[in-house]
């Protein structure tokens, strides 16, 4: 199997499965407990029909949209990620050259691999910076002043991570940065020794953005650490009220899952927010971010952007997201999947399909424009 094979996610993800070792490819894949929201983010969408208009005299086709103040060329945007170079070499560098061809959002992960000063200088696309909140305040102050001293432009505070989710699949491998592998998990890692190779022989992986805060050395920082020791289960609204007021420009607050919520980033100043159940990899038995949509958008929608993302696979989930009244559509494992089976050729190739799913499925429904779709094009069952 190769890249040319792949012609979608499924595609995608299976190329990524001979690639990967188990431990890692199951890092990405997996969800939370029984993984029921992992799967109701997909079929969220199968409830909801497309009902298409003819004959209305098409012309080309504008995918353009407006969020968070800046202008994306398509209505997919890539959701910040951790541990990309895990998942191959090139990591977030490769992932920032397919948002800049394609002319779309990118985020860099307070876990990420390469530096958000690195991203931001070479590269155009609009850039958010994903941002985990601190027991210390001190620390919090000073990775938002890091972040405001590269240019990067959007701030996305992720609020459904104050502990980390029971993903049973890693706890099965003994999947963890640094590794501590069951016996199975190593066996894994050995029968795919090209990833081994790529790993050893490129750049040392290492986490940039928390270099001074997280041993990579297996200590009592270590990343499995990470969640239970230094983030802020207590963080309050008023504590995001002062971030929001220290950053002073385009703030999200990604995993607002309640229309109640919704109403109260307003209130402290968020021009976004990002309707999430974090893939499915936290509170399982959760609602999907498509089933909350139409309720969110109904109460906030004209007051504050609304995105969305979890189960994003198709060009026609992201027209029933738009109709719903979504300004756009976050990925993670569509790209992710990509990356990990052929690097930089791998997302631009992902995000291609995708780009071109959505301008054909847009003609099919008699649309030109994001613009002209609308509930009235929808049918739920």
């Amino acid at each position: 199997m190769r890249l040319h094979h792949c012609h979608n996610f499924h595609d995608f993800r299976e190329l990524a499965r001979r690639r990967l070792p188990g431990p890692i490819f199951n890092y990405i894949d997996g969800g939370a407990d029984d993984e029921a929201t992992l799967r109701r983010n997909t079929r969220a969408f199968e409830a909801c029909d497309l009902v298409p208009n003819v004959l209305t005299g098409l012309g080309e086709v504008d995918l353009s949209v407006k969020v968070l103040g800046h202008t994306l060329d398509m209505p997919v945007y890539c959701s910040p990620t951790a541990l990309q170079r895990l998942f191959h070499h090139e990591g977030e560098r490769a992932v920032a050259h397919a948002a800049d061809k394609f002319g779309t959002m990118f985020g860099v992960s307070s876990l990420g691999t390469v530096s958000l000063e690195e991203i931001r200088s070479n590269f155009s696309c609009p850039q958010v910076y994903q941002f985990y909140f601190h027991k210390d305040r001190g620390l919090n102050r000073a990775m938002l002043e890091r972040a405001k001293t590269a240019g990067v432009p959007i701030m996305m505070l992720t609020v459904d991570s104050i502990t980390g989710g029971n993903r049973e699949r890693d706890l099965r491998t003994g999947f963890a940065i640094p590794f501590r592998l069951t016996l199975g998990g190593v066996l894994e890692f050995a029968m795919k020794p090209r990833w081994a190779i790529d790993y050893l022989t490129h750049e040392k992986f290492r986490l940039p953005q928390l270099d001074e805060h997280i041993s990579m050395d297996g200590g009592v920082s270590s990343i499995g650490a990470y969640f239970t020791n230094m983030l802020d289960p207590t963080m309050s609204w008023r504590d995001i009220a002062e971030m929001v007021e220290q950053w002073g420009g385009q703030f999200c607050l990604k995993g607002v899952m309640s229309v109640e919520d919704a109403r109260r980033a307003i209130d402290i100043g968020c021009t976004g927010i990002v309707i999430s159940n974090h893939g499915g990899r936290q509170l399982d038995g959760s609602r999907s971010a498509f089933d909350q949509l139409a309720e969110i958008v109904d109460a906030v929608g004209d007051r504050i952007d609304v995105l969305m993302d979890g189960g994003i696979q198709r060009g026609t989930h992201v027209l029933k997201a738009l109709s719903l009244g979504a300004k756009a559509v976050g990925v993670g494992r569509y790209y992710l999947f990509a990356l990990a089976a052929a690097g930089r050729p791998g997302v631009e190739r992902a995000l291609g399909l995708m780009r071109e799913e959505i301008e054909r499925d847009m003609k099919l429904m008699g649309c030109t424009s994001v613009g002209q779709l609308s509930r009235s094009n929808l049918r739920f069952r």
